[in-house]
């Protein structure tokens, strides 16, 4: 049998997180009513013309810098002629032969430990079409125009992907990097992040690119994958079957896990580019390169390593913990709300708060547990105040808006008892009773001693310092 090499490059449009279009002042705001945020410069209606929106400049050349790219100082919009109903004006506001960005690269981590760097070709910057809806219609189409002139940046990648696995850990990155950068709410529901899959298959050693399909407007991580996947086996029977793969562009059916084709795959020069007559080229100085450089927040990579070399963790503590910006914001606050107990915090974060934010569906922002609240009961762990066990209680009140660690402990009196004497006495009350299995622990049985510990925890209805049980009940047994 034949073995195939599968390569795969990401289109990545990402809407920029402007409170205006790129082209117009209609508003970007998510969820109005159809075709209420669709204004004249975005139908291309005649007389009016587009004026650029800085704010989208500004957030290219920060995604640029952040992707090791060079930020172009100079840059042009092109018009891509084609012909679809969501898009009023025939052709769609794009960048060309001179995009904004370009030559970048961005490093990715694989399951076996290992990094692969995956090279970025160019982002530019272009309006969004409108969208067509055929669920309510029937028999027919409607148009809803508000996305008409949203602001895009479009990530395409190298073609330096060899599986699904690879190019899912890929958009993940982009992701994380687009919201940690401030430039997107990366919201995929809602369209904010969305990709195009380019992929092909070649016989493995051949340096030629095979024929590739592009798998299109794909808007989960999940999907991305399972795309993929179908597409290459689908190729490889293809071409095993005897048959050519065709060059189109082919949607991605969740329902029935398969692509179909939706058209064939254009060329460039099937869209006709030229420089728009409308729109001046974008021209940056050094000056306004390193204002945006000096902004730049402290990126995921360059975080997660101070987290492995601050506060003590795992490189894979340090990646859970970085994924995004808000989770990351929210350790680093609850570190210091506990006095610096980094590595008891990350273990709280990602056990603890991670369950109860997945068990009720709810976001880290919204977390009823504050990173400050965390961080304090985290002192009352650490100075022997409440055991590891009896903080879950005090978590679960605190979830469920029963006070602050303090109030939860005093209230429902879950303090750990420390005193020495005060656990002795229920040691010897413990051992009295358990005659037989004294003289089997000291048969040899070792094992036993849980069973003493159980008793003691159980008599303290879990408030026994757990340490002191142990160490009391061993030199009591041991005598």
């Amino acid at each position: 049998m034949m073995e195939w090499e599968t390569v795969i490059g990401l289109e990545i449009h990402t809407q920029l997180a402007t409170n205006s279009k790129i082209f117009s002042g209609a508003s970007t705001t998510y969820g109005a009513a159809p075709n209420t945020q669709a204004c004249a410069v975005d139908l291309g209606m005649p007389g009016v013309l587009p004026v650029l929106n800085a704010e989208v400049v500004r957030m290219a050349a920060k995604f640029g810098l952040a992707t090791h790219s060079t930020v172009a100082p100079r840059s042009v919009f092109a018009r891509k002629n084609y012909f679809y109903p969501d898009l009023p004006k025939g052709y769609q506001i794009s960048q060309f032969e001179l995009p904004i960005v370009h030559g970048g690269w961005l490093d990715i981590e694989l399951e076996e430990g290992v990094s692969k760097r995956i090279g970025i070709t160019r982002a530019h910057l272009e309006e969004d079409a409108g969208k067509s809806l055929h669920e309510d219609f029937h028999g027919m189409t409607g148009i809803d125009l508000n996305r008409a002139g949203t602001p895009l940046l479009e990530i395409v990648s190298e073609p330096d992907m060899r599986s699904a696995k690879e190019a899912v850990a890929y958009m993940k990155k982009i992701h994380a990097l687009v919201r940690y950068l401030g430039i997107s709410d990366g919201n995929m529901q809602e369209g904010s992040f969305r990709c195009d899959a380019n992929v092909s298959v070649r016989p493995k050693g051949q340096q030629e690119l095979g024929t590739r399909s592009e798998l299109k407007n794909i808007n989960s991580f999940r999907f991305v994958e399972q795309a993929i996947n179908y597409e290459v086996e689908r190729q490889i029977m293809v071409i095993e079957g005897g048959g050519a793969v065709v060059q189109e562009t082919r949607l991605y059916d969740p329902g029935k896990q398969e692509t179909r084709p939706m058209r064939s795959k254009e060329e460039a020069n099937d869209y006709r580019y030229f420089p728009d007559p409308d729109l001046l080229p974008v021209e940056i100085d050094a000056a306004f390169i390193e204002a945006v450089r000096a902004g730049l927040p402290e990126l995921p990579d360059a975080k997660k390593q101070r987290f492995v070399e601050q506060h003590g963790l795992s490189e894979y503590d340090a990646a859970v913990l970085t994924a995004t910006r808000e989770l990351a914001d929210y350790y680093e606050a609850a570190v210091t709300a506990s006095g610096g107990q980094g590595k008891l915090a990350a273990n709280w974060v990602m056990g603890e708060l991670s369950g109860a934010l997945n068990r009720d569906d709810c976001d880290i922002t919204n977390s009823p547990v504050s990173a400050q609240g965390l961080g304090e009961l985290l002192q009352r762990i650490n100075d022997g105040t409440v055991s590891g066990k009896l903080a879950k209680q005090v978590f679960e009140a605190m979830w469920n808006g029963e006070g602050s660690a303090d109030a939860v402990i005093e209230s429902k009196g879950l303090k750990q008892i420390s005193d020495v004497s005060a656990i002795e006495g229920i040691i010897d009350e413990v051992l009295a009773g358990s005659p037989k299995q004294i003289e089997q622990y000291r048969a040899g049985q070792g094992k036993l001693l849980g069973y003493f510990v159980g008793q003691v925890m159980k008599a303290t209805q879990g408030k026994a310092n757990p340490g002191q049980v142990n160490e009391l009940l061993k030199k009591k047994l041991d005598g």
